[in-house]
């Protein structure tokens, strides 16, 4: 399949796919992303990200455009920095949910993101992470499952992510849509149903935008539902086998601006 002249939406994934294993953002990047919209294109973050962490990703391009955080659950306006929807698991499903869980795999850890904030069990601030630093809350059992979330997060110390990805849908794939987008244990969990392509599909359809007008990037298993929509899509070198397996091209990695080199192709 060959690349469009001239795409009217780019949607790109944000971590492994535009951000350097660094944590940034090369300026060449930046300065492809700024090519899209003075094409007349759009530009759609699509993150596995909560908003609370866009602020760094919305100055760099010039707080301009929309994101669509958490892995579809939440619509954000980059210019203001205000959530404009969201999609939430009901609480009963997420009691329901972390019950199986528990079952199927004792050594879960969980957490639920809100569209501002987030609140997780004690022992979730075990191991590598210290949630409290990234803005967490530390709560008892009961007060975990009262509220509806954008996201349910069940993390594992020491075990592979697609593996618990496949136990996990086997317990609770009834309830939610389970992903992941490292291999460091933790699974990502949104009401059923919601991924990320289905919130690009929702958002390109208010504009008017067919599948077959989208380009998209990604590198992890998260990113599949969108990259699979898409008329177009790519997977960074340093993606997930799955992703490149499914996407009609590939490009250079993360550390190579890879998503750059081809907007500037596209966008000359």
């Amino acid at each position: 399949m060959s690349e469009p002249t001239a795409p009217r939406l780019i949607a790109t994934d944000l971590d492994g796919t535009i951000v350097r294993s660094d944590g940034t953002v090369s300026d060449r990047t930046v300065a492809a992303l700024a090519r899209v919209e003075r094409a007349g294109a759009t530009l759609v973050m699509v993150t596995g990200r909560p908003p609370r962490w866009m602020h760094e990703i919305a100055g760099a391009v010039g707080h301009n455009g929309i994101a669509i955080c958490a892995n579809g659950a939440v619509v954000y306006d980059l210019h203001t920095e205000t959530v404009l929807r969201a999609h939430m698991i009901e609480p009963e499903t997420i009691a329901v949910a972390v019950e199986r869980l528990r079952a199927a795999v004792p050594e879960f850890r969980f957490a639920v993101e809100y569209p501002t904030g987030f609140v997780f069990e004690a022992r979730y601030n075990l191991g590598r992470w210290d949630a409290e630093a990234l803005g967490g809350r530390p709560v008892d059992g009961e007060t975990l499952v009262s509220r509806g979330g954008t996201k349910l997060l069940a993390f594992h110390p020491n075990a592979d992510s697609g593996t618990l990805a496949d136990k996990a849908e086997k317990a609770v794939g009834d309830l939610v849509t389970v992903t992941y987008s490292s291999g460091r244990g933790l699974l990502e969990m949104s009401a059923q149903g919601v991924t990320k392509a289905s919130a690009l599909a929702e958002f390109c359809a208010e504009q008017g935008v067919p599948p077959r007008a989208v380009v998209a990037f990604g590198d992890m298993p998260n990113d599949l539902p969108m990259l699979t929509w898409a008329g177009i899509s790519y997977g960074v070198a340093n993606a997930h086998p799955d992703v490149k397996a499914a996407v009609t091209h590939t490009t250079g990695s993360n550390d190579e601006d890879g998503v750059a080199c081809v907007l500037e192709r596209l966008f000359p």
